[in-house]
């Protein structure tokens, strides 16, 4: 017999509930509004492409986006499953309340934004009908010293920009060369299903785990932003100029830009293999990014002209 998932309400802290209210106006801007460094990126992109057709689909991702904000409406049907990535100072006031205070927030987000219901519980095949359920929203919490502070990275986890997602330990004796191998296997078979132009993340490190997270993490960097390794930095390069070859375009009609840019984030490994991993995000990438002090006052580094 299957047991339906329920949620109750917690009863939280006055901060706590301050902090709550404040994420759920920033969930409901996400859902609507394109992260700065993406918009910059996708309007560079449509001045390279000149068919008509790839211009017809950059005109309608700007009235797309036009009519989300006009509306106060998701840019996108699809508003993903919610993931939060957070550094937390181990002073900072509310970090006991911290997983009530989010699950909350999207819970309320999902009736004010509104937010389409995306949890479904795995095995049991039903959908929970409040965008939460067993382990969503997705919390990955890293605690900073000595720190009063929160960074926090909000993004919606769409279908379709997961489907291309993917982790593998390579043998060592694959080297690098298997490292772009697999990212390119993985482009060509599920890269179109994402909605190009895409940013892709790619994770390496010392297991599949770690790999992912790092490939997950690679798509919070900003959209023109480079590696501080060398190394990376050129495989990065590399590998947009391979996928751009691919000529997936925009939406998949074909044309010269097939990514906004490919991250790496890379962290020290086992000598014996290399792990490897990739995520993705779609056009619309819809992620932000929130900073909080103490006393609950925040900045929005990714959505500069927002007022909540």
């Amino acid at each position: 017999m299957t047991t339906k998932y329920t949620y109750q309400e917690k009863t939280l802290s006055p901060k706590a509930q301050q902090m709550r209210d404040i994420l759920v106006d920033y969930i409901a801007v996400v859902s609507r509004r394109l992260p700065d460094d993406v918009t910059a990126k996708l309007s560079e992109l449509s001045k390279i492409e000149v068919d008509p057709l790839q211009q017809l689909v950059y005109n309608t991702m700007w009235e797309n986006q036009m009519l989300a904000e006009k509306l106060e409406r998701p840019s996108c049907q699809d508003t993903g499953a919610l993931q939060f990535f957070i550094k937390c100072g181990s002073h900072f006031p509310l970090l006991s309340e911290l997983n009530d205070i989010l699950k909350e927030a999207v819970f309320l987000a999902t009736q004010k934004a509104p937010l389409r219901h995306n949890a479904v519980e795995t095995f049991d095949e039903y959908n929970t009908g409040l965008n939460i359920g067993s382990g969503l929203p997705s919390v990955f919490t890293e605690i900073e010293g000595d720190s009063d502070k929160l960074e926090m990275y909000v993004y919606m986890a769409g279908g379709g920009c997961s489907l291309p997602g993917a982790a593998k330990v390579l043998m060592p004796g694959e080297g690098y060369e298997g490292v772009a191998k697999f990212v390119m296997d993985q482009m060509t078979s599920y890269g179109i299903n994402a909605c190009p132009p895409l940013l892709v993340g790619i994770g390496i490190g010392t297991s599949v785990e770690v790999a992912a997270m790092n490939s997950k993490l690679a798509l919070m960097r900003e959209v023109s932003s480079e590696s501080p390794n060398e190394n990376a930095r050129k495989m990065e390069h590399l590998l947009e100029d391979g996928i751009n070859n691919i000529g997936l375009g925009p939406q998949g009609f074909g044309g010269k830009k097939s990514v906004m840019g490919v991250n790496i984030i890379n962290t020290a490994r086992h000598p014996s293999v290399i792990g490897v991993a990739i995520n993705v995000g779609c056009w619309s990438h819809r992620r932000g990014k929130i900073l909080f002090d103490s006393e609950l006052n925040y900045s929005l580094p990714l959505h500069q002209e927002v007022e909540l």
